[in-house]
């Protein structure tokens, strides 16, 4: 029986901090930067303070067949830049290096609020609230500015001075960053209480024992891999086991792989100084200057490699298929983590532009749909297909017909709600189905997986949902127009005029009238509107805001405001005579025809007696009225 590739042991804090000072233990140069925050930073230190356990660290020993690029350990000492490092740290680099930079660095600690503002601290453990048995000992870890004070009162107040060794003994404030040198401060504080020594050395001997020791007796449970661990399962182990503060993704393990290839696949992706990045240069793609995000701003590295992993599986498949396998014997187009894991340097080499390309084709076809921004794109995980899909048809896509495909495949995957989760076989089959739809092949199984009930209508009501995004943008996509200003809402005036979705018939309006919540909140009483527009509708009646819009703009005719709200599928009687119940009706209605149209499929309407459902023919816009069989 093999033996187990791993050892186990506890080690004290004290020789790992060491270790990364020294540079003996460092960081695979694919280890993401140091990110936690000022509070879990107290937290952790609070709970070594207690002896609590936080945790084990996992290492993989150097020397071996895994040659991962070294980094040390974040504000180490240059020396440690130079030193060949006997163990890599795999996994617990968020807490060690937290307890590195409050312990050993003796300087202000870079950290960020938990909103992720970057700010600069100190750490100070309170003395009496360390020693009081009925205290939170997360309330004794004291966070201090750079200046040393606590201010209150705007600045006017100074509530805590540590700025000198004599008012951190004054306040009994014990500085974070002496717990491993304590001699010097516990001298200081005995010396400033020198005509009551006996009880000041009582007590800070029970604070050595109760507080200082944890840290200098602190023992950590160590994994260390041995030399012998294969890359393969170097990656699989940390995967499973890295309990850092974010997700372990394939991105970090399969930059491991490529920096043993000489690429630098983080430098690709993030950029460097005077390398801009293909990160920033997607975010950037097609942005307007007023937004503060574009459409591909939330396009991930695994993203990106998925999609080169499309390619690269598709080729494999193909030329099995020339080789004569057929059926179970050809591999599949793949985009599943094992994948990522196997995708070769030569495959993303081969197709990294290729898929930036698709990207950028990706964002111009999804502003075409209406669809400005990141909030308001309805799944991220349907932009891989679909920029794979853009990439391969190239300039194929400005046929008419062929937009009208890929556009009918999007709303079909978007108001079927077919990828919320588990979404990677159908990915891989959407990109491969597509492309064979296009070429006269069968409709993709998303397109004919895909329907959509009248009634969910009434129960889209959250921003998160991906169908209710999905109005938005087919309001806006097929020509809606801001009710002041008649504009069409492309996207300059999108960004310009900040549009979003607002009530049609105010909330509060709705209320006073004793209409339930899940009915005015649904999509069918919301529409984009410009901000400006949204603040002259206010909360009246509906036949308020218009007249005031009708005074608002006195060379706009009476007809002119009408056709506008047509545009939005509003029947205007119902709107103008404020008949809440009418317009719902109506325009639930009108709603179901246009998704009818974007996914060239019948929806579903319930409605009438009973279990009547009626189905919306996209074409005709006919309806065939079946009763179905209650039981």
């Amino acid at each position: 029986m093999a033996g187990s590739m791993f050892t186990a042991s506890p080690v004290h804090l004290t020789k790992l901090l060491g270790d990364a000072q020294s540079g003996a233990l460092q960081l695979p140069d694919f280890q993401r930067s140091w990110v936690w925050d000022e509070e879990r930073i107290r937290s952790l230190i609070a709970s070594i303070s207690r002896g609590f356990p936080v945790g084990a660290v996992m290492t993989l020993e150097t020397g071996g067949d895994v040659n991962f690029r070294p980094r040390p350990v974040e504000g180490a000492p240059d020396a440690a830049k130079v030193a060949k490092p006997d163990s890599l740290l795999l996994d617990g680099q968020q807490r060690l290096t937290s307890l590195f930079q409050v312990l050993l660095r003796g300087e202000v600690v870079e950290t960020v609020t938990p909103r992720n503002q970057r700010v600069r601290r100190w750490f100070y453990i309170d003395m009496d609230k360390a020693l009081d048995p009925t205290a939170d000992r997360d309330d004794a870890i004291v966070i201090v500015p750079e200046s040393k004070q606590v201010k209150s009162d705007f600045g006017r107040v100074v509530e805590l001075d540590v700025t000198s060794v004599e008012n951190e003994v004054r306040a009994e404030m014990f500085p974070v960053a002496s717990l491993l040198g304590w001699a010097d401060w516990q001298q200081a504080y005995l010396t400033a209480h020198i005509d009551d020594v006996g009880p000041a050395l009582a007590r800070m001997e029970r604070f050595r024992i109760e507080v200082i020791q944890q840290f200098t007796n602190y023992l950590v449970p160590v994994i260390e891999l041995g030399k012998t661990t294969s890359k393969e399962a170097v990656c699989v182990v940390f995967e499973k086991v890295n309990t850092g503060g974010k997700s372990l993704d394939a991105f970090e393990l399969i930059t491991a792989m490529y920096a043993a290839d000489g690429h630098e696949l983080r430098r690709d992706w993030y950029g460097a100084e005077g390398h801009e990045g293909r990160q920033e240069r997607l975010r950037q793609t097609l942005r307007m200057p007023s937004a503060s995000a574009g459409v591909l701003s939330g396009v991930g590295n695994t993203d990106f490699l998925q999609i080169v992993a499309l390619f690269h599986t598709r080729d494999v498949r193909d030329a099995a298929a020339e080789s004569g396998k057929s059926g179970r014997e050809l591999p599949q187009v793949s985009l599943k983590r094992q994948t990522l894991l196997n995708l070769p340097l030569t495959a993303y080499l081969q197709y990294q532009d290729h898929a930036e390309r698709g990207l950028v084709a990706a964002a111009k076809f999804l502003i075409g749909l209406g669809i400005f921004r990141v909030y308001d794109l309805p799944y991220q995980s349907q932009v891989v297909p679909l920029a794979a899909i853009l990439a391969e048809l190239g300039d194929r896509v400005e046929i008419a017909s062929v937009a009208a495909k890929v556009a009918r495949w999007f709303w079909n995957g978007v108001f079927g709600e077919l990828y919320g989760s588990s979404t990677e076989t159908r990915m891989a089959r959407d990109f491969t189905e597509v492309l064979a739809w296009i070429d006269g092949g069968d409709e993709p199984t998303t397109v004919r997986d895909a329907f959509f009930r009248e009634d969910r209508l009434r129960s889209l009501r959250s921003r998160q949902s991906a169908a209710y995004k999905g109005v938005n943008a087919l309001l806006m996509q097929q020509g809606a127009h801001d009710f002041r200003t008649g504009q069409a809402f492309t996207n300059t005036v999108f960004f310009d005029e900040n549009v979003d979705i607002h009530h049609i018939f105010p909330q509060h309006w709705c209320r006073s009238q004793g209409i339930a919540r899940d009915t005015y909140d649904s999509i069918v009483n919301k529409t984009p509107l410009t901000a400006r527009t949204n603040r002259i509708i206010g909360g009246g009646a509906p036949s308020q805001y218009l007249a005031e819009l009708e005074r608002s703009d006195s060379e706009s005719s009476v007809d002119a405001l009408d056709s506008r709200l047509r545009s939005h599928l509003i029947d205007v009687e119902a709107l103008r005579s404020d008949d809440f119940d009418a317009f719902i009706n109506k325009r639930r209605a009108q709603l179901a025809h246009l998704i009818a149209a974007a996914t060239g499929k019948a929806v579903i309407e319930t409605g009438g007696a009973g279990d009547e459902e009626v189905f919306v023919d996209s074409e005709t816009d006919d309806a065939e009225q079946i009763v179905s069989d209650p039981h």
